[in-house]
């Protein structure tokens, strides 16, 4: 079985547009006053057939549109990127195909344009039930803009997903608890919980730096708002997967398993990652990160991407590490020894014998105890090189 084959094989579309930059976002997002969508088509198209020629043979099992807001794409521009994409590989049965959706963008006409086209999850921004905290959060929609724009979604598609932040500015224990229940009462199949960070570069990050970010919850009430979230998410049958993913068995965003099982994927558009694995090489791919650099690179190179990059055999067992444990059901020793090219060692014992880690089954995972310090108990474990 080849390599790639162990995590799947999956397709991300990066459309860089917003209404607006939200002051927490770090992702490659940019406003723009007037987007023509077709010279956005004809890049996209050109870039799907260029990489379909090199992976001809493999069986596409998802496709994944994110952003910036996807949901400000035209239907049109959605379907002809499909259709392209049916053209040149052959899909899986289950193939899952989602779009990342904002509820200011979100119009029922909209919605049944994007299910016509073949999508058929959608994963919805809507950050907080509190029309206080999406203000503070910049986010240009209300509660009941979300909540309605959520029953859209919910009666086109069979599968919607929707993401909330926490320990917020201001934010309780309390408080977190009754929206999160609240959440779970909307919730179909997915949900996405993550706490808020303060990343440098964004407004929140300046506005931190400045001392002017009042009110954020300490490190021990946001520890606790975590274990909240694990167990009010357990109890309404929704566990965690993933750190901040918790689904319904059987309704884990399998695009995202592919990264996390180390699959190969491809990423097209500006800031878009890829890792191929190509002649028995092992590639990671991005691509610049200005829309307009990365038309341009297509339109004059014929290519959308910066210099590709072989990854060692112990550069793949590091990401593998990384990407593996942030899921429960954690990674493959006998796969990872193999990346190394020799047996994968522990250096910490401590960290089994204290609980933090299992190896059950050929598999290591981090247990509920070890989940909190994930980070740390990563870098314990990443091996010499």
């Amino acid at each position: 079985m080849e390599d790639w084959q162990n995590g799947g094989f999956g397709l991300y579309i990066h459309w860089p547009f917003c209404q607006s930059k939200c002051p927490y976002c770090d992702f490659n997002s940019h406003v723009a006053a007037t987007i023509d969508q077709s010279d956005w088509e004809r890049a996209y198209l050109s870039e799907i057939e260029r990489v379909s020629r090199e992976t001809s043979g493999r069986v596409l099992n998802t496709v994944f549109f994110g952003g910036g807001t996807p949901s400000l794409m035209d239907p049109e521009l959605v379907n002809s990127i499909l259709s392209k994409v049916r053209d040149c590989w052959t899909l899986s049965n289950d193939v899952e195909i989602t779009l990342e959706a904002n509820p200011t963008s979100v119009e029922s006409g909209r919605f049944q344009g994007y299910r016509d086209a073949g999508v058929n999850r959608i994963s919805m921004g809507i950050q907080s039930l509190k029309d206080e905290d999406l203000k503070r959060l910049g986010r240009l929609h209300s509660v009941a803009e979300a909540q309605k724009a959520f029953d859209i979604a919910r009666s086109t598609f069979d599968r919607v997903s929707f993401d909330l932040i926490y320990a917020r500015q201001g934010q309780t224990i309390d408080a977190w608890r009754s929206e999160l229940r609240e959440a779970l009462s909307m919730a179909i199949d997915h949900l996405s919980l993550y706490q808020l960070t303060i990343e440098q570069g964004t407004a929140f990050g300046d506005r931190y730096n400045r001392g002017q970010l009042r009110d954020l919850p300490s490190d021990d009430s946001a520890a606790d708002m975590y274990f909240v979230t694990q167990d009010e998410c357990e109890k309404a049958g929704m566990p965690a997967y993933e750190v901040s993913n918790h689904a319904r068995e059987g309704s884990e965003s399998r695009h995202n398993l592919i990264y996390w099982r180390y699959g190969d994927y491809v990423g097209i558009g500006p800031g878009a990652h890829g890792r191929l694995t190509l002649d028995g090489k092992k590639y990671a791919i991005d691509t610049p990160l200005a829309p307009t650099s990365w038309l341009q690179s297509v339109t004059e190179k014929g290519h959308g991407e910066n210099p590709r990059e072989v990854l060692s055999g112990y550069d793949q067992a590091v990401e593998y590490l990384m990407m593996g444990l942030r899921i429960t059901e954690g990674i493959d020793l006998n796969r990872l020894s193999s990346l190394l090219g020799n047996e994968f060692t522990f250096k910490n014992k401590y960290l089994i014998e204290d609980g933090f880690i299992s190896t059950e089954s050929g598999r290591l995972s981090i247990t509920g105890k070890g989940r909190p310090v994930l980070n740390a108990i990563i870098r314990e474990l990443i091996p010499d090189n």
